[in-house]
């Protein structure tokens, strides 16, 4: 390194010669300042270095005494607690207690572990504390303290106090981001169950509070259609001024109370108001109906005048013994609830209404595996002769019995069987045992008249099996004769039938079996169509025989019986027979006879009975004394 490289040039004198080893570049050494002792280091000799060390490091560090007092400390120290005063009336932070000073004592636990760590028990104490700066602007700072591994005097452990404001900041900052909506800005749904969790928390209302919450959860009406017809951005606008309309009423909402709903948007269209510390479902039902109040007005978005209403479900309880997931589930029913009753409504949750809801979701998470397991029996109503009282044919109703619920009706179940799709098995299943036991009576008493059986089928059993092929299959392993099975459509299911429904029926009625339209008078009653079915019996619906029943005790009501005649003529000149559903009373059986109705069923002649009860009813006069 050559001695001609440019550097400073000295104020005064020449250049002594004797410096060739030395940079000419480096500055001249700044004026030593007396340090204070570094904590466990003795002045002078190899300490020196460590003592510089700490007191110039950029660090706010102190050493700590036996007694928790500030024996020494650095300058960034001094710079941070100046302000502070001392016992002595000097203003540094030297001889006060460093748990006063950094905030120690504030809860048992740490001035514990603080305890702990003087007496060299504990390796390290770490917390973060907001502190007051000695200028006066509060800051939070993350505090250390460790005991000295050679302590040397009184000085037993080692405090150090950094600035993590700024990472404290951004920390804040990346909370807020990560728990609120980017659309809206409302709280999001992570923030709102962080909310919901600590509301139920156990002593959450110790403190003079009601012990309640409620909930008002909300989805938009139609609000797919805006997205669909106008796009997201136009959608996004819209969700952020009905955001801006839910937090007005929750801010009208706290002005009387105590707390302010927090209002939320959990995805979507989907945002809920919680209110914690709630007063009863009237303080829910007021906050629902000024939601809805406050979305009908319409909405400016882009130079597009859009309405919209919400479905809002409601549900209020205590807090003890609730969870957020128990919580949500009822809201989320409840708003189902009010989308079904018609959208644009409230709903209150109803114990007794979501009871019912459960107990149909467990027969249908239990049909399945019952129809696999034969939970099902078949009981037979009698079909009877109106003009000889005889017994033509016998009705298989099929009844569950269920482990927990006993013996349901097929009310209960039928409608649930044809939408998850296990009708298909479970009349696949009623066909077989019916005729297996229609063929078992004819066996079993070959010298009376055999009597036909009546077997109900759902138009899915028709589209997703091959019914014809089916029966086919059960007529002749059972060797019962195609004219004594009746298959039963619903009016509804029959009427408008093409394709393939149509082709069924057609192909089963040339097999020999009798179709018949059940609950007849109540669906299309197209006329004009019913000539062109392969159908061979109408069953009136009970509704119509009802209104046999004599009003005054005099006279029964003229209207139903003029229709209930009009369509027995009908059905006879079509070549049709005609039976009488719900048939009670032996007046209603009599006039029923008298404009020609064929057969009847109903209570007069008997309920649905077992199957070894029927034989009973063979040849023998089943309809009332004459």
């Amino acid at each position: 390194m050559s001695g001609t490289s440019e550097g400073p040039t000295p104020t005064t004198g020449p250049v002594p010669p004797t410096v060739t080893h030395s940079r000419p570049d480096r500055p001249p050494p700044p004026v030593e300042r007396p340090r204070r002792p570094a904590p466990g280091v003795p002045a002078g000799g190899s300490g020196e270095p460590y003592r510089a060390a700490f007191g110039s490091a950029p660090l706010a560090m102190a050493a700590i005494g036996a007694d928790g007092t500030v024996i020494t400390a650095n300058d960034a120290f001094h710079a941070l607690f100046a302000r502070a005063a001392a016992p002595d009336g000097s203003r540094g932070p030297v001889g006060r207690p460093a748990a006063e000073l950094v905030d120690l004592a504030a809860d048992a636990r740490t001035r514990r572990s603080y305890q702990e760590v003087l007496r060299g028990r504990r390796a390290r104490l770490r917390c973060d504390r907001r502190l007051k700066h000695a200028d006066g602007h509060a800051l939070w700072a993350r505090v250390t303290l460790a005991p000295l591994p050679s302590p040397a005097g009184p000085a037993v452990a080692l405090l150090s106090v950094s600035d993590i404001s700024a990472r404290r900041e951004l920390q804040s900052r990346l909370r807020h981001l990560r728990m609120h909506d980017p659309v809206t800005r409302l709280p999001n749904r992570t923030l709102f169950f962080e909310r919901l969790a600590s509301a139920l928390e156990n002593g959450a209302y110790e403190d003079g509070g009601t012990g309640r919450i409620g909930l008002c959860y909300l989805d938009l009406d139609g609000f797919k259609a805006v997205n669909d017809t106008l796009g997201h951005r136009v959608g996004d606008h819209l969700l952020t001024a009905v955001a801006d309309r839910l937090t007005r009423c929750a801010d009208r909402a706290g002005l009387a109370r105590a707390n302010t709903p927090l209002v939320a948007r959990l995805g979507g269209d989907e945002f809920a108001l919680l209110v914690e510390d709630s007063t009863g479902t009237e303080q829910l039902a007021d906050l629902a109906r000024a939601v809805l109040h406050a979305l009908q007005e319409p909405f400016d978005i882009a130079g597009q005048r859009l309405s919209v209403s919400a479905s809002i479900g409601v549900v209020e309880r205590r807090a003890e013994g609730t969870t957020a997931t128990g919580l949500m589930q009822a809201a989320d029913t409840t708003l189902y609830w009010a989308k079904a009753d018609g959208k644009a409504r409230w709903t209150l949750f109803d114990p007794e209404r979501n009871a019912h809801r459960m107990t149909r979701q467990a027969l249908v998470s239990a049909l399945r595996p019952a129809v696999e397991r034969e939970e099902f029996t078949l009981a037979y109503q009698p079909l009877v002769g109106l003009g000889d009282g005889t017994l033509h044919g016998v009705e298989a109703l099929v009844r569950w019995e269920h482990p927990q619920f006993g013996t349901l009706a097929p009310n209960r179940f039928i409608s649930l069987a044809e939408e998850d799709g296990s009708i298909v098995p479970l009349g696949r299943w009623v066909l077989r045992t019916a005729c297996r036991q229609a063929r078992r009576w004819q066996l079993d008493h070959p010298e009376a008249p055999p009597v036909f059986v009546s077997v109900n089928v759902a138009v899915r059993q028709v589209w997703d099996s091959d019914l014809v092929a089916d029966v086919r299959e059960t007529l002749t392993e059972t060797g019962l004769a195609p004219g004594l099975l009746q298959l039963e459509l619903t009016e509804s299911a029959v009427m408008g039938s093409a394709g393939r429904p149509l082709q069924a029926l057609q192909a089963l009625s040339d097999m020999g079996v009798r179709i018949a339209i059940d609950d007849f008078g109540t669906g299309y009653s197209n006329l004009a169509y019913l000539s062109r079915l392969p159908v061979s019996t109408l069953k009136l619906d009970g509704s119509f025989v009802r209104g046999f029943r004599y009003e005054d005790g005099t006279h029964p009501n003229p209207a139903d019986e003029v229709i209930v005649e009009a369509l027995v003529h009908l059905a006879h000149r079509l070549g049709l027979t005609v039976t009488a559903e719900c048939v009670e009373t032996a007046g209603q059986a009599s006039r029923l006879q008298r404009i020609g109705c064929d057969t009847g069923q109903g209570w007069l002649y008997s309920r649905p009975v077992a199957p070894d009860l029927i034989p009973a009813l063979l040849g023998t006069r089943v309809g009332p004394p004459r």
